[in-house]
């Protein structure tokens, strides 16, 4: 695979530049891209429901078929080989795997996942299991969810029945993916699944996931020998509108709710309430013994970084009153999901999360953007993405060469997928795919990976 476009040859770094022990890889999510919702007993997940109302979805959308992963995993796998591509993040479907949630498993859902590992041994591939990636049995949901405290025993269940499974051939996993948007957007917003609203579902949620990801890896230094543990998160670089007193402060809040909300009390130093006054609301949710609980001494921690958020003060919205000033309002670069293309923040990130203490090792576990593809002449040319992807990689360097600690880097993501509330609207991938006929291009972004990954 020879690059032809010219932006190539601008791009001075090479992957051996991070040194041979640095990680690079793709990220995916089970819904996102499998598909077979309905296969053999698969049970419907909050996902597979919330996408019945159409008005939930752009345009309608649902993952019922998406990439159709289920069905062309080695087809997948086999590409990703042929990119020079050898770390691959997926997650488990848990509804695929146990369909009501708890008891009896599925042979056809152990089955799939063994092969998918397998293929991926296979082809040189190291698989990176991600337990949980939004998509939780409809079943328990109909029992409170998140918002149920016997989602730790549900939790504990699974993640050490995934562990037995799959514990003898994959040594990397992640327990939660981004806790902050699974259970702001889904439990107080109620704009992702399973469409709950409020402070009364959103705080016991909260506690109940913080309380899991630390469970989540007990049990799996538990349960799979040699085991390299994480968890990740979601983080923007907050940057208050202006020097004024009132949007520092709300910038501090926002920092709090969206980069500090997990990562803390996973770390032994509690929730941020000092800068979040709101979640003193949660004690009538803990227990004495949760302040420990909480604590788990994680292998590795992964950041999922896209954009910055500028924050201003705003007395209407309540328990925060702070709110984001949209990207296109500050004119200034977005993408397709109006992020603001803002590379130093990924730096940014790096530097905040390195000045814990406690934290072994950090990873950006998802970094990418969406734009505008369109397929010319059997191509699929992506120049604004080829640019992002390699000015936030300048940036991860960057960090490298000051001696923060950085350990590895994943693109969000191997292929166009389906995008949770905004549908197929929006293509992260490298590769380009027809959700009509599932042919697959390498678009020039991932032209360009595979030869950055060459000789790594």
């Amino acid at each position: 695979m020879t690059p032809s476009n010219p932006t190539f040859s601008n791009f001075e770094l090479k992957a051996s530049d991070f040194g041979s022990d640095f990680i690079w890889g793709v990220s995916t999510a089970a819904y996102q891209i499998e598909g077979a919702h309905n296969s053999a007993d698969k049970g419907e997940s909050i996902w597979d429901r919330f996408t019945r109302n159409k008005k939930n979805i752009y345009q309608g959308q649902n993952g019922h078929i998406t990439c159709d992963f289920y069905n062309r995993y080695k087809e997948d796998i086999l590409l990703m080989k042929s990119m020079n591509i050898r770390h691959f993040r997926f997650s488990l479907s848990w509804s695929r795997l146990i369909p009501e949630g708890q008891g009896k498993l599925s042979i056809d859902g152990i089955d799939f996942y063994n092969r998918v590992i397998d293929i991926c041994l296979e082809c040189g591939i190291t698989p990176w299991i991600t337990l949980y990636h939004w998509d939780l049995p409809q079943a328990l949901e109909e029992k409170g969810g998140w918002t149920n405290r016997n989602i730790l025993n549900w939790f504990e269940a699974y993640t050490r029945q995934c562990g037995q499974l799959f514990g003898d051939r994959v040594k990397h996993w992640i327990v939660l993916n981004e806790p902050m948007v699974f259970t702001g957007a889904g439990y107080f917003l109620g704009v992702h699944a399973p469409g709950k609203k409020g402070l009364r579902n959103f705080l016991p949620a909260v506690h109940h996931a913080t309380l899991c990801q630390a469970l989540g890896g007990k049990v799996l230094r538990d349960t799979v020998e040699k085991a390299l543990i994480g968890t990740t998160f979601s983080c923007s670089q907050i940057t208050p509108y202006s020097q004024k007193e009132k949007d520092v402060k709300a910038s501090r809040k926002a920092d709090a709710l969206l980069n500090r909300l997990f990562i803390e009390p996973s770390l032994g130093m509690g929730y941020p309430v000092k800068d979040l006054k709101v979640l003193r609301r949660m004690e009538k949710h803990q227990k004495p013994e949760d302040q420990k609980n909480m604590i788990f001494d994680f292998d590795f921690i992964g950041i999922q970084n896209y954009t910055r958020e500028v924050v201003k003060h705003s007395f209407t919205v309540p328990y925060l009153r702070s709110k984001i000033v949209n990207a296109t309002k500050r004119n200034v670069p977005t993408t397709l999901m109006d992020w603001e293309v803002y590379p130093k923040s990924i730096h940014a990130m790096i530097s905040q999360f390195n000045s814990y203490k406690g934290i072994k090792k950090l990873i950006i576990t998802e970094n990418g953007a969406a734009f505008e593809d369109n397929v010319l002449n059997g191509e699929v040319d992506d120049p604004e993405r080829l640019s992002y992807l390699q000015e936030y990689i300048k940036e991860v360097h960057r960090a490298k060469e000051e001696g923060l600690g950085i350990a590895g880097y994943f693109v969000w993501t191997f292929i166009d997928n389906f995008e949770w509330a905004e549908g197929f609207y929006p293509r992260f991938g490298l590769v380009h795919n027809n959700f009509k006929t599932q042919k697959r291009l390498i678009k020039t972004s991932g032209k360009w990976y595979s030869s950055f990954l060459k000789n790594h």
